[in-house]
């Protein structure tokens, strides 16, 4: 079973920064997208960012040009950089793995909480 393990989160003020891991329990290089989803009290899940093998990346538009998602393969990790935080990025933020075998599976991790506030 893929099990995945964020951290990272914590309570920093606006204009601030924090970076998120996810550790994943497989050789990353087999998992076809590592996602970024976000979930505010009261609001839907949104998906942050998605990298992929192919070394492409997407970002939500109101991420774009502040957060930055990126590998360490031989850790078996993916971070999320997040840059100029605003109270609007709070949310519990989950690490998603999509991986292809015999199908598309999906293995989520159980959440990190980031808090922008003065």
């Amino acid at each position: 079973q893929v099990q995945l393990v964020e951290s990272g989160g914590g309570l920093v003020q606006p204009g601030g920064s924090l970076r998120l891991a996810c550790a994943v329990s497989s050789s990353i290089n087999r998992v076809q997208a590592l996602s970024w989803y976000r979930q505010a009290p009261g609001k839907q899940r949104e998906r942050v960012s998605s990298s992929y093998n192919n070394g492409h990346s997407t970002y939500a538009d109101s991420v774009e040009g502040r957060f930055t998602t990126s590998r360490d393969n031989a850790k078996n990790t993916v971070y999320l950089q997040m840059n100029s935080l605003e109270p609007e990025d709070t949310a519990v933020y989950y690490c998603n793995a999509q991986i292809f075998t015999d199908r598309w599976r999906d293995y989520w991790g159980q959440g990190t909480q980031v808090t922008v506030s003065s």
